[in-house]
């Protein structure tokens, strides 16, 4: 079982999108966090160590989580995928964005 975390904002449109997305795969377990301090779940050090590998929305994403949770990134693989907050929830074509670009990164789906 693979385990992926996905983070962006405030965990209200695009990495809940993508945890719905991805937790429907057989073989992958899913989980969704927002960096800001309001997200609707945060990004804690538990979920961290939790993932085998964690996908952020955009760049600025990494530098906040590189920042925060520097320590508990050791060995660990994070991805991100350039993808604006410009998508509603479960908007067919960030549906689509997210399978283009993680599935390839997944190898086996």
């Amino acid at each position: 079982m693979k385990k992926l975390l996905f983070i962006c904002s405030q965990n209200k449109l695009r990495s809940p999108t993508a945890e719905a997305i991805f937790s429907e795969y057989a073989g992958l377990e899913a989980e969704s966090a927002g960096l800001n301090h309001d997200a609707e779940v945060p990004v804690s050090p538990e979920l961290i160590q939790w993932a085998d590998m964690i996908f952020v929305m955009e760049k600025v994403h990494r530098n906040k989580l590189s920042k925060k949770f520097q320590h508990f990134l050791k060995n660990k693989r994070v991805v991100c995928l350039n993808i604006p907050d410009e998508y509603d929830y479960m908007d067919d074509a960030l549906i689509k964005l997210l399978k283009n670009k993680v599935l390839p990164i997944l190898g086996t789906y």
